[in-house]
């Protein structure tokens, strides 16, 4: 027992020094100019959310009331 726990710690150990080793990367972007935005609306979907919170209270008022 004290010899299968020892090597299951001794495996674990070695195993999670080997994990948390990175490599060196790829150096990161090159640099150059800045892409074009993406065209977004300014709306981005705000108007759907709010659409639906006034659905979800008149559902929620009409229960109330019947």
């Amino acid at each position: 027992m004290k010899l299968s726990l020892f090597s299951l710690t001794l495996a674990l150990a070695l195993v999670g020094g080997a994990a948390r080793a990175q490599g060196p990367g790829s150096g990161g972007p090159v640099p150059g100019p800045a892409p074009e935005p993406t065209a977004v609306p300014i709306d981005g979907g705000a108007s759907l959310l709010a659409a639906g919170a006034v659905a979800y209270g008149l559902k929620h008022l009409r229960r109330r009331r019947a």
